[in-house]
């Protein structure tokens, strides 16, 4: 992973679990359901836009380099991610 992408993977990660933390209060202080899923679908969307950034990162450089390596198992990993994602 390049020293960008990490950099931008931590800060997400830092948010997601702020708002995890945020979450957790929520329940613990019984806030109203509905509210509380409002920030779980954006824990969601957040995750999926970290997703989205690691492999773009892994399609980028990993992938290219695996290819140009000779390195078949890249891509057998690239069908097992895509299985694994639509379950």
């Amino acid at each position: 992973m390049d020293d960008p992408t990490r950099a931008d993977v931590l800060k997400r990660l830092a948010y997601i679990e702020g708002h995890l933390a945020g979450v957790r209060r929520m329940i613990e202080q019984d806030t109203y359901c509905v509210d509380v899923l409002k920030q779980t679908f954006a824990v969601r969307r957040a995750i999926e836009k970290l997703e989205g950034k690691l492999l773009a990162g892994h399609l980028h450089h990993c992938v290219v380099e695996g290819i140009e390596r000779g390195d078949g198992r890249v891509l057998d990993e690239l069908v097992e991610l895509y299985e694994l994602a639509n379950r």
